[in-house]
């Protein structure tokens, strides 16, 4: 039976011999600025130094094993027992495991290396995807609408999922063709993702890590699915779940791990293989910066480098993910910019910088400020130069080739600034592709650590367990995460008013659904609609 790791503490009153007993989860960090005390995973097992850092705070680490690269974060409180208030103590317990079996001697860790050759090693790549034809739009516009995770229906008005994405594909099909024919006809994520896959390989092969590397779209081809028949059929015995976002969503990762579980419990050769998941990695250090690296050299683009404004625009989520359902998206993004921006002030670059959120859709409040009105009002401040940076996305797509390079950019000159740039998608950097490598090798240490037994063996994808309780491990306001909808709340209260207009949103749209396909409408009936035949 594996041991924990007891860590002394290393505050100014070491004096004290208490000791925490410390049980990491497999590369699960988080940072908030915001708050008093996020959550304390360590995010490293330092080598030279023997230390884990754990945001932050440095404790001796009283053992011997290959060590992981440290991550860089500064913005929390030092004391682990501090954060054992923030989730129940019967769900760490339940999920978080004993790294002991990490601390073993020098002739230990070569038998663990022979061992580590001996499986077949797996990187499976998650990415949105998009429509590579014209002819393929509609049909993508409804797996991404059919999905739960990005509509988000109370259960009671569960069975409309796919009528209304049918009926909002339609709708949005002619003007998303538009956009895509402006980009030469279809996405370029496929290619650009398989790119990434390819220099993944070969980066990992080249730190004697031989493994294959998949990719897994959520809404087109190669879907998740035909990924996971792939590495089934190539016997892949260890598998590291990689989701190309760095940012954690509900929406983004979220779905796409939520979909993996579906798979996973389903398949018996899936429950039976070990497999670990890399939920964020926006703090990465490699990653930090490689998009530091980006942004000056287009900095050095404008006349006057020192005078344009950074401009970073993320996709945008419905505020209610964050606020009802405790979406870490805001926290990690603003933390991801901040560190961006400290690495640029090593760089002796201190330009001014935003944050806003782009492409939101529908009558509900997104994440603020939004990307179009922050553009207008910076016009109307003064600033002449604008660097655009699209943080949330490490390929190039429509939101960055038509929605950033057209449409943001004639706003952007409309509203008076007179100089516009673009820092390109990551895509194939060698500093982040690297990066991404040493994030997986450091993960294989964690692979199937929780599969100790058959019944632990069916444990869910997500480090802690599922995506709710990942989310509740994000969520440092409450202990639970609330159930994902509500179904309803009696009373004047911002939840019953919330719902009410939900309700009326979805008559509504329920109406024109049945106008535009029946001619038995409300409105054809009064003749205000005029009939198909």
């Amino acid at each position: 039976m594996n041991s924990p790791i007891h860590l002394p503490s290393s505050s100014a009153s070491s004096s004290s011999s208490s000791s925490h007993v410390l049980r990491p989860p497999p590369c699960l960090t988080h940072a908030s600025r915001n708050l008093k005390c996020p959550l304390l995973f360590p995010q490293t097992i330092c080598t030279s130094q023997k230390k884990i850092r754990c945001f932050g705070a440095h404790v001796e680490a009283s053992f011997n094993t290959n060590p992981l690269k440290n991550y860089k974060s500064s913005r929390c409180s030092p004391w682990w027992s501090e954060a054992q208030s923030l989730v129940s103590n019967q769900s760490l317990n339940k999920q978080l495991f004993s790294v002991g079996s990490l601390a073993t001697s020098t002739s230990q860790g070569v038998s663990d290396t022979t061992r580590l050759i001996d499986d077949k090693i797996g990187v499976l790549l998650l990415n949105l995807g998009g429509p590579e034809t014209l002819e393929d739009v509609q049909p993508f516009l409804f797996n991404l609408f059919a999905d739960p995770d990005i509509i988000r229906l109370p259960r009671i008005f569960s069975f409309l999922q796919k009528p209304l994405a049918q009926f909002v594909s339609i709708v949005r099909a002619p003007k998303s063709k538009e956009g895509y024919a402006s980009i030469g006809g279809g996405s370029p994520l496929r290619r650009m993702t398989d790119a990434q896959a390819e220099e993944l390989k070969k980066s990992l092969w080249e730190k004697n890590v031989p493994a294959n590397v998949y990719v897994g779209m959520r809404y087109w081809h190669p879907f998740t699915e035909e990924a996971i028949e792939q590495i089934k059929r190539d016997g892949i015995t260890k598998l590291v779940v990689l989701p190309l976002y760095p940012q954690f969503s509900i929406s983004t990762s979220g779905s796409s791990l939520r979909l993996l579980e579906n798979i996973f419990r389903e398949d018996e050769y899936l429950v039976n293989m070990q497999h670990t998941v890399i939920p964020s990695w926006y703090q990465r250090e490699g990653y930090i910066k490689a998009m530091a690296n980006l942004i000056e050299k287009e900095l050095k683009s404008f006349d006057c480098p020192e005078e344009v404004r950074i401009f970073f625009s993320a996709h945008g989520v419905p505020l209610a993910y964050v606020e009802e359902a405790g979406d870490p998206y805001k926290v990690e993004m603003e933390e991801c910019v901040d560190l961006i921006m400290e690495e640029l002030e090593t760089r002796k670059i201190t330009n001014a910088y935003t944050l806003a959120y782009q492409s939101r859709v529908g009558p509900v409040e997104w994440l603020r400020p939004y990307t179009d009105e922050t553009i207008i009002e910076l016009g109307k401040k003064g600033v002449k130069s604008l660097l655009a940076v699209p943080i949330s996305f490490v390929s190039e797509h429509i939101e960055t080739l038509e929605e950033i390079d057209v449409e943001y950019k004639e706003l952007a000159l409309e509203s008076g600034i007179e100089n516009w740039g673009r820092v390109p998608a990551l895509g194939c950097e060698p500093t982040f592709i690297s990066d991404l490598a040493d994030a997986v090798i450091e993960s294989l240490p964690y692979v199937g650590a929780l599969a100790a037994s058959d019944l632990e063996a069916r444990q869910s994808l997500v480090p802690l367990g599922s995506v709710e309780e990942l989310l509740a491990a994000y969520d440092t306001q409450r202990k639970e995460l609330p159930p994902p909808v509500i179904v309803w709340e009696w009373g004047w209260t911002k939840s019953a008013e919330t719902w009410n207009g939900r309700v009326a949103m979805l008559a509504v749209l329920l109406i024109l659904f049945l106008e535009v396909t029946t001619d038995k409408g409300l409105l054809h009936q009064v003749g205000i609609w005029p009939s198909l035949r």
